[in-house]
């Protein structure tokens, strides 16, 4: 296959570097990928296009938490688009919901205003709203490039038949399948959706440098450890690319 999209999440520059180095042609940039991920730091952002060379995305989610947002929070979003868009972001990763579920039109098109020029993916809020079809038809509409979607499941081979669906109605959309993908997922999610667009971790778990380690003392949430680093895995990256390269 040569005109796939493998985009790697990274909350880290070496995750960013290892990304790359793997064979990834593009990175979503967060922070506190533990949770979900959430807005990088400028700082961060810098110091990633500084070590990188492959497309940026910057995934903006200014808390934890559903994708209702009130208006401070939309004020915040919209800021980060302007900020990143002008630090030479190459795309925003941005997605808002109403209470009942539908994707807030107005709140959306707010945001898209400030876009200017840079692709727009939305994030995984779809995967929580009430109809995926509805909104893959608004996302066309605002002129939504592309849609990270595991096909409203838990992972994307649980979600494949809906994926299936949504890359036979996506049109200008570009349909990017994440939650779960490897390697090993690959070849049967394409055989059965024929998508060419694939979002991954491919994180390891990695033993903290810390020699001394406090015990009894937890930083955030239970269950977490301060002791483990999730870190972007060069060979797994480069697993999946190979074998994108070779559908």
């Amino acid at each position: 296959m040569n005109n796939y999209v493998l985009e790697c999440c990274a909350d880290s520059v070496q995750s960013a570097i290892n990304a790359e180095k793997g064979g990834a042609n593009r990175i979503e940039l967060c922070s506190a990928l533990v949770i979900g991920g959430l807005s990088p730091s400028l700082c961060l952002f810098d110091e990633v296009m500084k070590n990188c060379s492959i497309k940026v995305n910057v995934l903006l989610r200014p808390r934890f938490g559903d994708f209702c947002y009130d208006d401070y929070e939309i004020e915040i979003i919209k800021n980060e688009i302007k900020m990143f868009r002008e630090r030479g972001a190459n795309g925003v990763v941005i997605g808002v919901l109403k209470p009942d579920g539908t994707l807030d039109m107005e709140k959306m098109k707010y945001l898209m205003e400030e876009t200017k020029g840079i692709d727009v993916t939305l994030h995984r809020a779809f995967d929580v709203a009430k109809d995926p079809y509805k909104t893959l038809e608004q996302a066309k509409e605002m002129g939504v490039n592309t849609i990270l979607t595991s096909g409203q499941k838990n992972s994307a081979m649980e979600g494949a038949e809906l994926l299936k669906d949504l890359v036979s109605k996506s049109e200008n959309v570009d349909i990017l399948i994440g939650s779960g993908v490897s390697a090993e997922v690959i070849k049967p999610l394409y055989d059965i959706t024929k998508a060419t667009s694939y979002h991954m971790s491919g994180k390891v778990t990695l033993e903290s440098r810390m020699t001394y380690r406090k015990e009894g003392v937890s930083m955030g949430a239970a269950g977490v450890s301060e002791f483990e680093i999730f870190e972007t895995s060069v060979e797994k990256v480069k697993a999946a690319s190979e074998l994108l390269k070779a559908l």
